[in-house]
């Protein structure tokens, strides 16, 4: 086991983190993003299937594109946000399990079972896009993860042949602090957790 993190690192990532509704407006760069996969892609998926397909929307173009899928409240502080990235998951991940995954052919377990193949790619499509917030603010970024979008109309705009579906939307940047919302209280570890 390695050593335990730093309780300023802890804090970074979990106890002072908070979920922004409001960014500076300094952008988002490139290699950032690509800092932030290349980081994010080593949390572990079972079979090491890796379902999650990111869109990092940073362009005006794009946030066209992407506003009329978003709910009135999520609409604004996605257009003024540097990055919103989209987190999707590929209904065909299996496809590349014969070099993600070499312990044995796992490809037809999924590629013959529509429903395993899909409660496979959300569950760890999800774990993906947790580890992709855990990566960004580990990287210095603030996120603002959301529902409040239609799934359909994003699903229609940037994924038409329907293999990728969304699952949520991630708001990166610099967040500012004056657009905090009070934070919320957590569940004490008798309301949430038992040890059997």
């Amino acid at each position: 086991m390695t050593t335990s993190l730093s309780s300023e690192a802890l804090d970074q990532l979990f106890v002072q983190a908070r979920t922004h509704n409001g960014f500076a407006p300094e952008p988002v760069a490139e290699a950032t993003l690509r800092h932030l996969y290349s980081l994010m892609k080593w949390g572990p998926t079972s079979m090491n299937c890796q379902p999650a397909r990111l869109v990092f929307v940073t362009s005006a173009a794009g946030k066209a594109r992407l506003a009329p899928a978003l709910a009135p409240g999520n609409l604004d502080k996605t257009m003024a946000a540097p990055a919103t990235v989209i987190v999707a998951t590929d209904s065909r991940f299996y496809e590349h399990l014969p070099t993600m995954f070499a312990a044995y052919d796992a490809k037809p377990t999924f590629e013959g079972n529509a429903e395993l193949a899909a409660s496979t790619a959300f569950r760890n499509g999800t774990l993906q896009g947790a580890y992709l917030i855990l990566a960004a603010r580990a990287l210095g970024l603030d996120c603002g993860p959301m529902s409040g979008f239609d799934a359909d109309k994003l699903n229609a705009e940037f994924f038409p042949d329907g293999r990728y579906q969304a699952n949520f939307l991630c708001n990166l940047g610099v967040g500012d602090p004056a657009r905090l919302y009070p934070r919320g209280p957590r569940l004490s570890f008798e309301e949430a957790c038992e040890i059997a």
